[in-house]
């Protein structure tokens, strides 16, 4: 399953957050580790589903560009 993840440019570094899993989130030095993180954040959340019999959440949000 693919769900989206908002990287955003911090004063310190990047942070990452995915809207359709409430809580998930990671922070870090570089794009790349943020991805990693995220992607651990992720499994971990989906495991925790999953060991309380709970139904995998959807992904619910897409992403569109607009230019302004």
């Amino acid at each position: 399953m693919k769900y989206t993840v908002e990287i955003v440019k911090t004063n310190t570094g990047f942070s990452a957050h995915v809207p359709d899993l409430p809580g998930v989130f990671t922070v870090g030095d570089s794009v790349k580790e943020v991805e990693t993180f995220i992607q651990e954040a992720i499994q971990l959340h989906l495991q925790g589903y999953e060991e309380d019999g709970l139904p995998t959440p959807d992904s619910k949000t897409d992403v569109i560009w607009i230019e302004v």
